[in-house]
């Protein structure tokens, strides 16, 4: 009976509060009479149908396509580009990393035996040598050296590398000489 009671309290209570919450209506016909003209900062577009009047087939069009003249010029910016660095990235497949200079030989030597046709690069990174088998562009192109050499060398992997460019002409040292310096 008590419960019953408070619940009805409570319910009156919530009622009566929802009744506090006023809606005004009105402030909404005050702006009736707005407008807002946005045609001298709202972008314009031709019609299409008159621009495909005015414009002219270019004569560079025919024969070949018009893009192997621009395809050709980005090509040659890009080789000019190229050429201009002295080092890319690259892969190779690290056949020997070790302390041992005798085993590093051995590795270089057994590589020649075993693959004639593939030369082996040896350097020495102190304190360790390292000897590398190619140079790729990218990890697939090494794929192919990687597992004709996994089943003698093992412990062959591919890694990351940087390459210095045949043929790098440095611009510095090509202005220098101009100038008769060494």
């Amino acid at each position: 009976m008590g419960r019953s009671i408070l619940t009805g309290v409570v319910l009156l209570f919530l009622m009566g509060s929802c009744n506090l919450i006023k809606k005004t209506s009105g402030d909404a016909e005050k702006y009736d009479s707005y407008s807002e003209d946005l045609a001298l900062i709202r972008i314009t577009f031709p019609d299409l149908s008159e621009q495909a009047v005015t414009e002219e087939p270019s004569k560079e069009s025919t024969g070949a396509l018009a893009v192997d003249n621009d395809l050709s010029f980005a090509m040659e910016s890009f080789i000019s580009n190229n050429k201009t660095e002295r080092y890319y990235s690259g892969f190779t497949v690290l056949v020997y990393s070790g302390v041992d200079r005798d085993a590093a030989f051995k590795t270089r030597n057994d590589l020649y035996t075993s693959f004639p046709d593939i030369k082996a690069d040896m350097q020495y990174q102190q304190p360790r040598y390292l000897v590398k088998v190619g140079k790729f562009i990218n990890r697939i192109e090494a794929q192919a050296h990687y597992h004709m050499l996994k089943e003698t060398f093992p412990m062959a992997r591919i890694i990351q590398d940087r390459f210095q460019r045949e043929g790098f002409v440095n611009p510095d040292e090509f202005n220098n000489n101009d100038q008769g310096q060494n």
